[in-house]
């Protein structure tokens, strides 16, 4: 492995690059690496996904299996458990995940773990980037603080007379900003925000990633860096929250906020629309915006906006259910009791990702308010346990005219394109429509229930 601690050094080709966390975030950026030529390996705790991914096998949906197998084969990947051989490599990049715990407080046991792991191994001249979205201050902070205990340095810039100063090893942030089954963009064409805890270290991620992405996009520190990602998010969560505060007021009112939506959007300037929901999902947007007020109560700040968007947006699955409830209470049926079906529990369409889906939490609203459920999505024929929930013990039901008759109502909670909605409110009792994904639907709308 090379000591060279020029930055400089990361622009060349066939770089030894370790990735931890071959995840939704890890996995498509290894591939990434393996497609620019450089040597990639992936490193994970998880014995199964090490032995499929060895044996060129994809886990996730919206990652080609063909693209694995043809890495594999020209020795462009391969993963591995072994820690101890991140010393052959030059760069190290983490894509753990950064959840939440049950109160709402950063959960940084992963990021902290896999600093721990590569603290043994670490050697001189090799740049670790932290991609896992956390609150500003977690790399210098969390992460330096270990890594320096194997005796290397990596100096924070503190001032004109220090910034250019190289270090044993080079330190930096680039958040991802992944977004599972987008095809419009790819890792390739999204920018990368990077930031160094130095200059040097900066210098050194840029380098790197220029390599992979069409764009990097420099800033003065790893908090600057991991302060845009989280913007990025709560800038998403705040109007998410607003539209579906919007919704329900409309609701009461007698006004379809679908309408209202797309009469605002055809203005072309000044609005971007953002649309309502059962709740939110995936890795990022349910749970980033904590991480800022958890990390601003150390300021003695208040986050107003994002407390009270928090507050909204965890709502809106009890929403549902109210609105489940009414629905059967139009047709003289309770809730306690009913057959219902619930229809996709991916975090959004066509994806195979449960991460922080809503759908998860309705499932446990129903479960406590003793509902008989079932569910289908063609992404998950069984489920698995979770960090929150365990639903092991489920299977995707078969979606067909004599299926659907069987439910008391069918709660449509993910919109997959695959869903022939035309079909289902045409078999089925009761429709409760969280994602308006029965718009077009136009004959039987009596049956339709919009939540």
């Amino acid at each position: 492995m090379a000591t060279d601690r020029r930055p400089e050094f990361f622009k060349g080709a066939q770089l030894k690059v370790g990735i931890i966390g071959c995840g939704y975030v890890g996995l498509p950026l290894a591939l990434r690496f393996a497609e620019a030529g450089h040597r990639v390996t992936g490193f994970d705790t998880d014995p199964r996904k090490i032995e499929l991914l060895n044996a060129g096998k994809s886990y996730i949906e919206h990652i080609q299996q063909n693209k694995i197998q043809q890495y594999v084969n020209s020795r462009h990947f391969s993963a591995t458990a072994d820690f101890s051989r991140l010393t052959e490599v030059d760069a190290i990049l983490i894509c753990v995940p950064t959840p939440l715990n049950e109160y709402r407080e950063p959960d940084l046991s992963y990021v902290e773990n896999t600093a721990k792991s590569i603290q043994p191994h670490l050697q001189k001249g090799q740049l670790v980037v932290l991609e896992s979205t956390t609150y500003p201050g977690t790399t210098e902070e969390l992460v330096l603080p270990i890594l320096e205990k194997s005796g290397l340095r990596c100096p924070i810039a503190a001032g004109p007379e220090n910034e250019n100063v190289p270090g044993d090893f080079f330190l930096a942030f680039s958040p991802e900003r992944e977004d599972p089954g987008n095809k419009q963009f790819g890792l390739a064409q999204i920018p990368k925000v990077v930031g160094g805890v130095n200059p040097p270290s900066g210098r050194a991620a840029q380098a790197l990633y220029a390599q992979v992405v069409a764009r990097v996009v420099p800033v003065s520190s790893t908090r600057a860096a991991e302060m845009a990602k989280l913007l990025e998010n709560i800038f998403r969560c705040v109007n998410i929250a607003l539209v579906n505060e919007l919704k329900l007021l409309c609701q009461r009112m007698g006004v379809d906020v679908w309408e209202v939506i797309e009469a605002a959007a055809s203005k072309p300037f000044g609005f971007m629309p953002f649309y309502p929901g059962p709740g939110l999902g995936g890795h990022c947007i349910p749970v980033d915006p904590f991480y800022l007020s958890w990390k601003a109560r150390e300021y003695d700040f208040s986050t107003r906006f994002i407390e009270l968007a928090g507050e909204v947006n965890t709502a809106m699955p009890y929403h549902v259910v109210d609105s489940l409830a009414e629905a059967l209470n139009h047709h003289k049926k309770s809730l306690k009791g009913s057959k219902v079906l619930v229809l996709g529990v991916a975090y959004k369409k066509d994806v195979d990702d449960l991460r922080e889906s809503p759908t998860l939490k309705i499932m446990e609203i129903l479960q406590k308010r003793g509902v008989e459920f079932e569910y289908n999505d063609p992404y998950f024929p069984q489920l698995h346990k979770m960090r929150h929930y365990d639903y092991s013990h489920m299977k995707s039901v078969p979606l067909n005219k004599e299926t659907l008759a069987r439910y008391d109502a069918v709660l449509i909670a993910t919109d997959h394109s695959s869903y022939d909605y035309a079909a289902i409110v045409e078999s089925a009792k009761l429709v409760v429509d969280s994602r308006n994904a029965t718009k077009r639907v136009m004959r039987n709308r009596e049956k339709i229930f919009p939540c």
